[in-house]
């Protein structure tokens, strides 16, 4: 246990000169440094009139198109060079389609064994009906799990730029919590009743149908992530707050980043070393089915979820 100290020796301690130093208290070299507030900058009336008098004349003599030769010179150059520019890059780009292959030439780049290996064998080796969400998730999986990273990383950076003190948010709650939209509107509140029910229930069936029809993670969670900023518009943060908070999101986020992850590296490592994949493909078509495919959509869909809320709060109230 620490022994309090008396004031006479803790100021002959180095910790205490420190942080006096530290403090802008006290100088090493200089001893005790007098602190003095610096007077507050005031303007003259006569300062102020020179200053928009010299702003009328630059308006007038360098900004005045009638007069200033260089100014109508310029701009008539200008429009002459945009439109000669525009006219250049829509024959450029016109030229570059033209020596694009036809649409269904047996040999275009795309039509290669890849693509053939995709869709002849994707079924067997993936167990997704859905040929788009087997070769996102398990063929380009590694690519898949950048992309959610860099969701990760802008929300972070959100974060980090728009993020306000607790003690600020509850300041401004009891000010006026909903500054920018009608608060207790009766056709937003009762239309968000209705549609965020359905909204929730469509996102989930999206994202859990993602490996036997068009959807997945990325769709699914977006649906959701509208629907969660409906709710919010309508209801405000506090009745949002009672089953989503800041809590709950850092948690969700974390969890479905790192089981994505851990879900990922197995396939990568057992793929890369020709080990056997334990995770069982199932029976395709059915909804338990398509191996690592299905929880990674279910991460997906958490992770694009919390960003769209979290992007719409930040940049709302700047908090969660």
């Amino acid at each position: 246990m620490s022994r309090k100290v008396p004031e006479e020796q803790y100021r002959k301690t180095i910790s205490y000169r420190f942080k006096t130093w530290l403090d802008g208290v006290r100088d090493p070299f200089l001893d005790t440094v007098e602190m003095r507030p610096q007077p507050e900058f005031e303007e003259t009336a006569e300062t102020v009139a020179r200053r928009e008098r010299d702003r009328e004349r630059i308006r007038d003599r360098v900004y005045d198109l009638e007069k200033n030769r260089l100014v109508v010179f310029f701009s008539r150059i200008y429009r002459v060079m945009a439109v000669i520019f525009c006219v250049f890059l829509v024959v450029m780009l016109l030229f570059a389609v033209s020596w694009l292959p036809t649409f269904g030439e047996a040999d275009k780049p795309v039509n290669n064994e890849v693509s053939a290996r995709y869709l002849e064998e994707g079924l067997q080796e993936t167990g997704a009906v859905n040929a788009v969400t087997g070769m996102i998730l398990t063929y380009r999986a590694f690519d898949t799990f950048g992309e959610t990273n860099v969701l990760f990383i802008a929300a972070s950076c959100v974060m980090v730029l728009l993020m306000v003190d607790e003690a600020v948010l509850k300041k401004q709650e009891k000010k006026n919590d909903r500054q920018f939209e009608p608060k207790n509107d009766v056709i937003l509140q009762w239309s968000a009743f209705i549609l965020c029910p359905v909204i929730f229930i469509f996102g989930i069936y999206v994202i859990l149908n993602g490996h036997l029809s068009p959807g997945g993670g990325f769709s699914g969670g977006a649906i959701m992530g509208a629907g969660l900023i409906l709710y919010v518009s309508a209801f405000g943060f506090k009745k949002t707050q009672r089953f989503f908070n800041e809590k709950v999101y850092k948690v969700a986020k974390i969890t479905s980043l790192i089981m994505y992850g851990l879900i990922g590296s197995y396939f990568y490592i057992t793929g890369a070393n020709g080990l056997e994949n334990h995770i069982p493909l199932g029976i395709p078509g059915h909804i338990l089915s398509s191996g690592i495919i299905l929880p990674i959509n279910i991460c997906v869909g958490i992770e694009v979820t919390c960003t769209m809320y979290a992007f719409y709060a930040l940049f709302r109230r700047g908090g969660l």
